[in-house]
Order: C-alpha cells, then sequence, then structure tokens
C-alpha cells in the first residue's frame, strides 16, 4: 500500500489537500468490518482496484458483506 500512497501524495495531491489514505476491507467472524489504514502499513498489500474517491462507509460494509456471502469459502 506504501507504493501507491507514496505515488498518490507524490503526484495527485495538492499542497491545500490532507495526504492520501488507503483503505482495507476484511471480514471476520461474520460481521463485515471497513478500516482505513494511513500509510504507515508496511508495503504488503496489493491493490486490487483504485479509486480517487472514497466511498461512503456504509456503502463498503454492505458490498463487503455481499461478497462474503457470494463466496464459496465465506467469510
Amino acid at each position: 500500500m506504501h507504493l501507491y500512497l507514496n505515488y498518490a501524495r507524490e503526484y495527485w495531491t495538492r499542497p491545500d489537500e490532507n495526504p492520501p489514505v488507503g483503505l482495507i476491507l476484511c471480514a471476520a467472524k461474520g460481521a463485515a468490518e471497513a478500516r482505513y489504514a494511513l500509510d504507515s502499513l508496511p508495503n504488503k498489500i496489493i491493490a486490487a482496484e483504485y479509486q480517487m474517491l472514497l466511498p461512503d462507509e456504509r456503502l463498503l460494509v454492505a458490498r463487503l458483506e455481499r461478497w462474503t456471502q457470494k463466496s464459496p469459502q465465506g467469510a
């Protein structure tokens, strides 16, 4: 995630903007959670998608629950 955050900070962030944030979605123990991750994470995560605008947290939780239900392995 560092790679993407550093790139976004250097090339896309304007001087008047806050630093970019990464978003990690996870599902555990039957409950979907959306967690924001700042740029202090080790660079061990590969982005499946990239968006310039951050979606609403409720939308993220709903989509994660839907993906988990469709998954043959579940959460």
